[in-house]
């Protein structure tokens, strides 16, 4: 949990306040933009909730970071209120789950409803609300790991839901032998009429990528939105196998059609098929300069 005497002077007097342990990772940042930003190296509230609708933000905000950094000086009273909140609705029958795991260093996880079985999208941590809202949702068919560092914790979930986790060969570590089923190569994986794997090695050599129902593609370290450039962006300076294979990954994906981006790390990004596939045009522009 967060201290109080670890508050970050940057942080405007108030209720909300992020304290030193912050590691960075940007998630209240994007969870809730009308009350945290970055200040320095860490983040800080530079403007305290108004109304419920930034109350309940900043609150999953706090109920996500993956170090606890975030806190209230008074005791909240509507913790459970937030907590059943989650998982929260994106579109259709997608949802961000919340509850980020610092060892997955904050990385977001999805949750796809659907009938023919429900997909965890990476993992999140463990956490007994998070468990209980997907148990009422119908539980977890696939737990889809796009690479080896989002993995958090895996293994409860399996043991919980007895679903069959997905990983490709190349990114298994010691952590993760047991996997049920395990990719191979870099031809796509059909997995079910509507979820497409697609091989890109890149950011990691067994890194994958998750299209379902033609629309929605969930891109781990491969793919995200960064607000600072203002274009979807591959991640340079956190490419641990090969950045020649991951711009050649990049112009492969280029070849699909999709509306959304749904990263592990950075943002999210929506758009119509023209225009995400302008956007992966400039991002290949950038990524060859």
């Amino acid at each position: 949990m967060a201290h109080l005497n670890q508050r970050r002077p940057e942080n405007i007097s108030g209720n909300f306040y992020v304290d030193r342990t912050c590691i960075d990772c940007d998630t209240c940042r994007w969870m809730a933009p009308d009350v945290f930003h970055q200040a320095g190296d860490q983040s800080a509230v530079y403007h305290q909730p108004a109304n419920e609708t930034e109350r309940l933000s900043a609150m999953q905000a706090l109920l996500s970071c993956p170090t606890a950094s975030i806190g209230t000086v008074e005791k909240p009273t509507d913790i459970k209120l937030a907590q059943e909140s989650f998982p929260i609705p994106i579109a259709h029958n997608i949802y961000h789950c919340g509850y980020h795991a610092e060892n997955s260093f904050g990385a977001a996880s999805y949750f796809i409803h659907r009938s023919e079985g429900n997909v965890l999208v990476d993992s999140p941590r463990f956490a007994p609300p998070l468990v209980r809202q997907l148990e009422a949702m119908g539980g977890i068919r696939y737990l889809y790991l796009t690479h080896r560092d989002d993995i958090a914790d895996h293994e409860k979930f399996q043991q919980h839901f007895g679903c069959d986790r997905i990983l490709h060969n190349d990114d298994i570590t010691r952590n993760t032998q047991t996997i049920e089923i395990k990719l191979s190569g870099t031809n796509p994986i059909q997995l079910a009429p509507d979820l497409l794997i697609l091989p890109v090695p890149g950011h990691t050599k067994g890194h994958t990528v998750l299209l379902y129902a033609n629309t929605f593609l969930f891109t781990g370290d491969h793919l995200a939105w960064s607000a600072h450039l203002n274009h979807l962006y591959a991640f340079r300076q956190a490419c641990w196998y090969s950045w020649t294979e991951l711009t050649q990954s990049m112009q492969t994906l280029a070849n699909y059609s999709f509306e959304w981006v749904l990263p592990g790390h950075g943002r999210r990004y929506h758009a119509d098929r023209d225009t995400m596939q302008q956007q992966m045009q400039h991002c290949l522009t950038w990524m060859k300069q």
